[in-house]
């Protein structure tokens, strides 16, 4: 086998551990048609998810739990990172948990979602505001504390304009939307926006969340659309995106993150869209769609295998019109039976047109 690439992954409880292993099988299978040798590197922790950490936990001893998944995780990001690992699978773990470490790391999600009348490509924010800071609980009371900052925000808007000339090349951006509660913040807000909007000679359109969809509703969507969302409405918009645009649901999907910290030079975190499933734990019912592609966006764009992420389409698209999928998806499948079947169907793929 020719070159290898290393590949750092973290697992959750719920369904992580069956989601994980049907990411490494494609990974492999994805190795042997490209004589690529992926090597994984798993973290050692299996960490919490929401619903694991509540059965024999009280609100003290959650807390802790969820500050040390924190804490193990940030150390295994920044160690992938200073060995040369440009991409990580992750199954879902808990919110407040990643959370803790996008702060930290400075975490921005990023979503192509491209039709034949709009390519809208939406950043979240998921660096600072409400998702991300620290609870604080005093007789029967939670308090949160949560910033937004300049420095932050030019972060995110410098990210999401250079991810936009990457995604359309020097084709111009028609509309820049920044989907905020700005009203909640003194002014701040707009006027680290109108700044930035000066420096790099473009239009941004800070909006209220409720502006926003109300304007998205009235106008519709189309050209290249450049999205950058707060944590507070992308997180809901997401999905409901998803619907509009006729482009599934989450639990096909994946997301990427993009951690900007410098100490991390831009690692890539890959994950599924949906959550940890813990009510099909151990069950082998849960869709594997989304770590399957997933598995394909690392392999081409971190390993240098060209057309893998296309490769995967077709063999999912085969798998579709004979029926081979998990109930929620209308069928009969176990999630292993899926995943076989793919692996099988990339095995057969020869005389699939536009292929490898």
């Amino acid at each position: 086998m020719g070159s290898k690439v290393q590949i750092g992954l973290a697992v959750g409880r719920g369904t992580g551990a069956e989601l994980a292993s049907a990411f490494e099988q494609v990974i492999g299978k994805l190795g042997d048609i490209y004589a690529v040798r992926p090597v994984i590197s798993r973290s050692p922790r299996i960490y919490g998810s929401y619903f694991s950490l509540l059965p024999e936990l009280d609100a003290g001893r959650i807390k802790e739990a969820t500050a040390e998944d924190a804490r193990h995780y940030e150390e295994f990001c920044r160690g992938q990172a200073s060995r040369g690992v440009t991409a990580i699978f992750r199954t879902a773990i808990n919110a407040q948990s990643l959370y803790i470490v996008r702060e930290r790391l400075h975490s921005v999600k990023v979503d192509a979602l491209d039709t034949d009348l709009v390519s809208l490509l939406l950043v979240r924010d998921q660096a600072q505001g409400f998702y991300t800071g620290f609870n604080t609980h005093h007789d029967g009371v939670v308090t949160r504390t949560f910033q937004f900052s300049r420095h932050t925000t030019e972060k995110v808007v410098s990210f999401a304009l250079e991810r936009a000339r990457l995604h359309w090349g020097d084709r111009p951006i028609d509309r820049v939307i920044m989907a905020y509660k700005f009203h909640l913040l003194d002014g701040a807000l707009s006027g680290w926006v109108s700044e930035l909007s000066r420096r790099y000679d473009i239009e941004i359109e800070l909006c209220q969340p409720d502006t926003a969809n109300r304007d998205l509703i009235a106008g519709g969507l189309s050209g290249r659309v450049l999205v950058i969302g707060g944590n507070e409405w992308a997180d809901i918009m997401h999905v409901v995106l998803l619907d509009w645009l006729g482009l599934g649901r989450q639990e096909s999907r994946f997301s990427e993150n993009v951690y900007l910290h410098p100490d991390l030079a831009g690692l890539a975190e890959f994950q599924t869209v949906h959550g940890s499933a813990d009510n099909l734990e151990g069950k082998d019912l849960v869709n594997p769609t989304a770590a399957i592609r997933a598995a394909a966006a690392i392999m081409q764009r971190h390993a240098a295998c060209d057309g893998a992420e296309r490769l995967v389409e077709h063999g999912l698209e085969r798998l579709t019109e004979r029926g081979l999928v998990t109930a929620d998806m209308g069928g009969r499948q176990s999630t292993t039976s899926v995943v076989n079947a793919l692996c099988e169907a990339l095995e057969s793929r020869r005389g699939w047109s536009g292929t490898r």
